[in-house]
Protein backbone atom coordinates (compact mmCIF):
# COMPACT_ATOMS: atom_id res chain seq x y z
CA UNK A 1 0.00 0.00 0.00
CA UNK A 2 1.37 3.36 -0.94
CA UNK A 3 1.19 6.43 1.14
CA UNK A 4 -1.66 7.89 -0.73
CA UNK A 5 -3.60 4.77 -0.38
CA UNK A 6 -2.55 5.08 3.69
CA UNK A 7 -3.80 8.69 3.82
CA UNK A 8 -7.05 7.68 1.98
CA UNK A 9 -7.68 4.37 4.19
CA UNK A 10 -6.83 6.49 7.65
CA UNK A 11 -9.19 9.62 6.40
CA UNK A 12 -11.85 7.72 5.38
CA UNK A 13 -11.81 5.64 8.79
CA UNK A 14 -11.49 9.12 10.82
CA UNK A 15 -14.79 10.52 8.40
CA UNK A 16 -16.72 7.49 9.46
CA UNK A 17 -15.89 7.76 12.87
CA UNK A 18 -16.92 11.78 13.28
CA UNK A 19 -19.95 10.73 11.42
CA UNK A 20 -20.95 7.95 14.07
CA UNK A 21 -19.88 10.24 16.96
CA UNK A 22 -22.39 12.67 15.97
CA UNK A 23 -25.24 11.33 16.05
CA UNK A 24 -24.35 10.28 19.84
CA UNK A 25 -25.83 12.97 21.91
CA UNK A 26 -23.08 12.81 24.55
CA UNK A 27 -20.09 14.24 22.23
CA UNK A 28 -22.63 16.96 21.00
CA UNK A 29 -23.38 20.25 22.99
CA UNK A 30 -25.72 22.47 22.41
CA UNK A 31 -25.20 25.28 19.92
CA UNK A 32 -23.70 28.38 20.76
CA UNK A 33 -25.05 30.15 17.45
CA UNK A 34 -28.84 30.23 16.96
CA UNK A 35 -30.13 28.37 13.89
CA UNK A 36 -31.76 31.87 13.08
CA UNK A 37 -28.03 33.35 13.11
CA UNK A 38 -26.79 30.43 11.29
CA UNK A 39 -29.07 31.09 8.61
CA UNK A 40 -29.90 26.98 9.04
CA UNK A 41 -33.44 25.81 7.79
CA UNK A 42 -33.01 21.84 8.83
CA UNK A 43 -31.95 22.06 12.19
CA UNK A 44 -32.02 18.27 13.23
CA UNK A 45 -29.64 17.00 15.03
CA UNK A 46 -27.91 20.89 15.25
CA UNK A 47 -25.32 21.18 17.86
CA UNK A 48 -21.62 21.47 17.91
CA UNK A 49 -19.15 18.30 17.83
CA UNK A 50 -17.09 18.04 21.09
CA UNK A 51 -18.08 21.36 21.97
CA UNK A 52 -16.25 22.94 19.07
CA UNK A 53 -17.63 22.03 15.12
CA UNK A 54 -21.24 22.99 14.02
CA UNK A 55 -22.84 20.14 12.87
CA UNK A 56 -26.32 18.83 12.34
CA UNK A 57 -27.81 15.54 10.61
CA UNK A 58 -26.92 16.15 7.50
CA UNK A 59 -23.68 17.40 8.28
CA UNK A 60 -22.87 13.53 9.77
CA UNK A 61 -24.23 12.58 6.18
CA UNK A 62 -21.68 14.04 4.18
CA UNK A 63 -18.93 12.41 7.06
CA UNK A 64 -20.17 8.80 6.71
CA UNK A 65 -20.19 9.35 2.45
CA UNK A 66 -17.14 10.87 2.44
CA UNK A 67 -15.20 8.55 5.02
CA UNK A 68 -16.72 5.60 3.02
CA UNK A 69 -16.15 6.42 -0.38
CA UNK A 70 -12.22 6.95 0.82
CA UNK A 71 -12.28 3.66 2.62
CA UNK A 72 -13.47 1.76 -0.74
CA UNK A 73 -11.19 4.32 -3.05
CA UNK A 74 -8.41 3.12 -0.51
CA UNK A 75 -7.77 -0.10 -2.24
CA UNK A 76 -5.83 1.06 -5.30
CA UNK A 77 -3.50 3.93 -5.97
CA UNK A 78 -5.53 5.84 -8.73
CA UNK A 79 -8.15 5.65 -6.99
CA UNK A 80 -6.59 6.93 -3.71
CA UNK A 81 -5.93 9.44 -5.89
CA UNK A 82 -8.57 10.30 -7.43
CA UNK A 83 -10.08 10.54 -3.94
CA UNK A 84 -7.73 12.66 -2.63
CA UNK A 85 -8.23 15.55 -5.36
CA UNK A 86 -11.79 15.57 -5.35
CA UNK A 87 -12.04 15.48 -1.42
CA UNK A 88 -8.89 18.73 -1.68
CA UNK A 89 -11.25 20.53 -4.12
CA UNK A 90 -14.69 19.76 -1.93
CA UNK A 91 -13.70 20.88 0.99
CA UNK A 92 -11.60 24.12 -0.38
CA UNK A 93 -14.61 25.02 -1.69
CA UNK A 94 -16.40 24.32 1.73
CA UNK A 95 -13.36 26.68 3.19
CA UNK A 96 -14.22 29.33 0.98
CA UNK A 97 -17.96 29.01 1.79
CA UNK A 98 -17.81 28.91 5.08
CA UNK A 99 -16.01 32.29 5.55
CA UNK A 100 -18.79 34.14 3.44
CA UNK A 101 -21.82 34.53 5.49
CA UNK A 102 -24.52 33.65 2.71
CA UNK A 103 -22.84 30.57 1.83
CA UNK A 104 -21.86 29.18 5.10
CA UNK A 105 -25.00 27.46 5.96
CA UNK A 106 -25.21 25.62 2.72
CA UNK A 107 -28.25 26.85 1.51
CA UNK A 108 -29.75 26.69 4.96
CA UNK A 109 -28.75 22.82 5.08
CA UNK A 110 -25.69 22.45 6.80
CA UNK A 111 -23.40 24.40 8.80
CA UNK A 112 -20.16 24.89 7.84
CA UNK A 113 -18.67 28.00 9.93
CA UNK A 114 -16.69 29.05 13.11
CA UNK A 115 -13.95 26.09 13.64
CA UNK A 116 -15.02 24.00 10.30
CA UNK A 117 -13.49 26.50 8.53
CA UNK A 118 -9.83 25.85 9.62
CA UNK A 119 -10.67 21.91 9.75
CA UNK A 120 -11.93 22.15 6.21
CA UNK A 121 -8.91 24.12 5.21
CA UNK A 122 -6.47 21.76 6.39
CA UNK A 123 -8.23 18.92 5.05
CA UNK A 124 -8.18 20.27 1.83
CA UNK A 125 -4.58 20.92 1.73
CA UNK A 126 -3.58 17.60 3.11
CA UNK A 127 -5.57 15.89 0.56
CA UNK A 128 -4.18 18.56 -2.17
CA UNK A 129 -0.57 17.05 -1.24
CA UNK A 130 -1.86 13.24 -1.96
CA UNK A 131 -3.81 14.15 -5.04
CA UNK A 132 -2.01 16.09 -6.89
CA UNK A 133 1.75 16.86 -5.58
CA UNK A 134 2.79 13.17 -4.83
CA UNK A 135 2.97 11.56 -7.23
CA UNK A 136 4.73 7.82 -8.14
CA UNK A 137 7.44 7.36 -10.46
CA UNK A 138 6.64 5.32 -13.74
CA UNK A 139 8.35 2.57 -12.13
CA UNK A 140 6.85 2.47 -9.50
CA UNK A 141 3.42 2.70 -11.38
CA UNK A 142 4.35 -0.69 -13.50
CA UNK A 143 5.72 -2.39 -11.29
CA UNK A 144 4.46 -1.38 -7.94
CA UNK A 145 8.31 -1.04 -6.27
CA UNK A 146 10.04 2.00 -5.63
CA UNK A 147 12.68 3.38 -7.70
CA UNK A 148 14.84 4.21 -4.03
CA UNK A 149 14.79 0.58 -2.84
CA UNK A 150 18.30 0.34 -0.63
CA UNK A 151 20.29 -2.22 -2.27
CA UNK A 152 21.61 -4.71 0.12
Amino acid sequence: MKPGQYFTLITGIIFVFIGVIGYIPGFVKEPTVTPDTAYLSFTIGYGYLLSLFPINVLHNVVHLLVGLLGIVASVSLGSARLYSGVLALFYGLLTVMGLIPATQSTLGLIPIFGNDVWLHGLTAAIAAYFGFIATPDLLELRTGESSTRSEG
